[in-house]
């Protein structure tokens, strides 16, 4: 089984939390038994996140020899220029090794785009943007650390496809069954 889940704003990919108090987990949204995530999405992110109870379909998609893609709309802080862009497709030189290169282009805020609780802080003087990157790999954080590389901290990160599977319309909280396989 393949679901496809909307993971909302500040809920931790997993569905236990062991603090004290404990935040939100995906036991909150996915009551089904033997599903676990495939991969992850920061607690501070927002998007698609594939769980599955298929080991072996969960190693494919999260091995980074799989080179699975994902795609990501990144509201940064700043003014993106061609110079910025195109050093997010040559690759970045992060602290632990440098990235592959990216697909990255300046888009605008798509329209179905929900609004998240609480909103991204709105600056008067501080211009923002929005960008659709996709990686093939998934080191820890790494979007937002490219981002803040090129000097365009990001202020919301939310992936919407894997593979080709895509987010089509799932309200965050919402999950589906995918026939299809990434």
């Amino acid at each position: 089984m393949l679901i496809a889940f909307n993971k909302p704003y500040r809920v931790l990919c997993q569905f236990r939390d062991r603090r004290v108090p404990p935040r939100r987990t995906l036991a909150e949204f996915v009551r089904l038994p033997a599903v676990y995530p495939a991969g992850r999405l920061d607690y501070d992110s927002e998007g698609l996140l594939l769980l599955t109870d298929d080991g072996a379909l969960a190693h494919r998609l999260t091995d980074p020899r799989h080179a699975t893609t994902k795609t990501y709309l990144v509201q940064v802080e700043g003014t993106p220029d061609e110079a910025a862009l195109a050093k997010l497709r040559k690759g970045i030189l992060l602290a632990d090794g440098p990235t592959r290169p990216a697909r990255a282009r300046r888009v605008e805020a798509p329209p179905w785009l929900w609004p998240r609780d609480p909103p991204v802080r709105y600056r008067k003087t501080v211009p923002d943007a929005w960008l659709e990157l996709t990686i093939h790999e998934g080191r820890n954080r790494q979007v937002r650390r490219m981002t803040a590389a090129v000097g365009l901290p990001t202020l919301r990160l939310i992936r919407v496809r894997i593979g080709g599977i895509a987010l089509d319309g799932l309200a965050p909280g919402a999950w589906r069954v995918v026939e299809a396989r990434p």
